[in-house]
């Protein structure tokens, strides 16, 4: 199989998008280039902040320690919301904020973020009676300016009812229905590594900062090590942006001029689990206020699952050791139990549990040790060295995060500030006239309406280039995973233009595979690694070891703890 398919040079219908040059190119140029700009992490905001800054003609060089959203950036609500719980705190300035940002992203990446219709339930004795939700309600709606997808409604309890039939029934009172969106925040990062890519940044995954370089007492760059070859490499630049999120105060270890008064980043994790759609048979999203401890979660549709979280707790894991424990499982699946009674939800309806840290700013806490009250806020600190540490924010507001971080850039180099175009210029695949006419086409196209339907959602305009493999191959057209969606085609497209390099990029990152199945993946892997095996020159023994590796990082990731870390 060739990297680049004759087929898809021959149709004349789309434009196939270059891929990222091979990463022998990338490593190279990683040590033999002068930089203006170095940022360590390839979570989402990093990622935004490389693509931000390649986009205004600065040289750009991401490196990411694993792989794009590999931390917290995949292990969300999925949510681009405006905040509606954070009203209750009083950051109207960032539900402001959020709510912008909801509709620009809705215009810029069509296909990867979507309008969400909420139900919110009152019942008697509710800490949010109906009153204040919509109170709540009108404000939301008028800091975004009354431009969100549509106005909130308030609903009887007859349209609670009729709107979500399994509903407990005992003690409603009534509800509303408001409007947000819904993102697969992996490939929303993906999207952003490959506009960084695109624009001409370095952008390399599996590739971790060693050590930071100093001369005279100023961060002039980092010794990058490769994880795949082993190599090391001198990255020079200017200019240096810790976007690491929960990981911040490691790379802050690594300052010598930055004299530790204390975290930066203070996370709380967030757990969510996954059951089938049939179990609870939701028609739209709810917000609901569980009966355990009163704090705001979420059920969400998401395709043939229903994902219910999230929790809000302190932790002593590691970002990368983070799980779900029995008792978060315990909590989440009584909470959606006490809403839908019929239900009737345990431990064996779990397709898969997962867990991530939010990377709070300490600051955002102001005195209070509850992290559901602290702020969402980012905020950006320069270390006497120079570097420059970008920590909080939400999914959300990360565009906002990495102009802002990029602005912070051009004034620690005195540079001539050139406004950012992120603003208006979509993402990778957002080219989309009519999102409705795409459907229709990879319908006609593909034969299958679920595969149709997640190949524009995945790639948007690019859907085409990535089913044309299997005119050339026809046996891309086959499932990774029998009954959902993915085809073997999209191993094959991930690894020559989406960077993939191991198995759990495509399968928990590229792709939701290890979220959607019991086994989190690892039949998946096999057919996977049959793709894969030839573009990445694994023999049998090799191939042997990626799978042997994924296992081991489908259970570091979706295994559940029988205590809380």
């Amino acid at each position: 199989m060739r990297s680049e398919s004759a087929v898809l040079r021959s149709l004349p219908a789309f434009t196939i998008p270059a891929p990222p040059p091979a990463r022998a190119e990338r490593l190279r140029a990683l040590g033999a280039e002068a930089f203006d700009l170095l940022v360590i992490g390839g979570g989402v905001t990093g990622a935004g902040a490389a693509r931000d800054a390649a986009l205004r003609g600065l040289k750009v060089a991401l490196v990411e320690r694993e792989d794009f959203a590999s931390g917290t950036s995949s292990r969300s609500s999925r949510l681009i919301h405006g905040g509606l719980r954070y009203l209750e705190h009083g950051h109207l300035g960032l539900v402001f904020e959020s709510s912008i940002e909801r509709r620009r992203l809705l215009h810029l990446a069509p296909h990867l973020v979507r309008p969400l219709a909420f139900v919110w339930p009152v019942y008697a004795g509710a800490r949010v009676p109906r009153w204040k939700l919509n109170a709540g309600l009108m404000l939301y709606d008028a800091l975004s300016l009354f431009r969100n997808v549509k106005a909130y409604q308030r609903l009887s309890l007859k349209q609670v009812l009729e709107a979500e039939p399994g509903i407990r029934a005992e003690g409603l009172k009534g509800g509303a229905r408001y409007y947000d969106a819904a993102t697969d925040d992996a490939r929303l990062t993906l999207a952003n590594a490959l506009g960084a890519s695109e624009a001409g940044a370095v952008v390399l995954n599996h590739a971790s900062v060693r050590r930071l370089v100093m001369e005279e007492g100023k961060a002039t760059g980092a010794v990058v090590v490769d994880h795949l070859t082993g190599t090391e490499h001198t990255v020079r630049a200017r200019a240096v942006v810790n976007a690491t999120g929960p990981w911040s105060d490691e790379i802050r270890q690594l300052d010598s001029g930055t004299t530790r008064t204390g975290p930066a980043v203070r996370g709380s994790k967030g757990v969510h689990i996954a059951v089938p759609r049939s179990r609870l048979g939701i028609q739209d999203a709810l917000t609901l206020l569980s009966p355990v401890d009163g704090r705001v979660m979420f059920i969400l549709p998401a395709d043939a699952f229903t994902l219910i979280g999230t929790t809000e707790t302190a932790t002593r894991a590691h970002p990368a050791e983070v799980r779900a424990s029995e008792s978060d499982v315990a909590y989440l699946l009584a909470s959606a139990n006490a809403f839908f009674p019929e239900a009737h939800l345990t431990r064996e309806d779990l397709v898969s549990a997962w867990a991530g840290i939010r990377p709070l700013a300490a600051s955002g806490y102001h005195g209070n040790t509850d992290a559901g009250s602290a702020s969402r806020e980012h905020a950006i600190d320069v270390s006497p060295s120079g570097v420059l540490a970008i920590s909080g924010g939400k999914l959300t507001t990360f565009r906002v995060m990495a102009r802002d971080v990029v602005n912070a850039v051009e004034r620690h180099l005195t540079l001539p500030h050139r406004k950012s175009t992120t603003d208006a210029r979509p993402l990778p695949g957002g080219d989309i006239a009519k999102l409705s006419a795409e459907f229709a086409a990879a319908r006609e196209e593909v034969g299958d309406a679920a595969t149709a339907e997640h190949l524009v959602r995945a790639y948007g305009s690019r859907w085409r280039a990535v089913w044309a493999l299997t005119r050339e191959t026809p046996e891309l057209a086959e499932p990774l995973v029998d009954g959902l969606p993915y085809r073997r085609a999209e191993a094959a497209w991930g690894v020559t233009h989406e960077m993939v390099q191991t198995l759990s990029d495509l399968l928990i990152r590229r792709l939701k595979v290890a979220f959607e199945t019991r086994d989190q993946g690892r039949s998946a892997a096999v057919r996977a690694a049959s793709v894969m095996a030839p573009l990445l020159g694994w023999d049998a023994a090799e191939t042997e070891r990626q799978l042997a590796a994924y296992g081991v990082d489908a259970q570091r990731i979706f295994g559940v703890d029988p205590s809380d870390a």
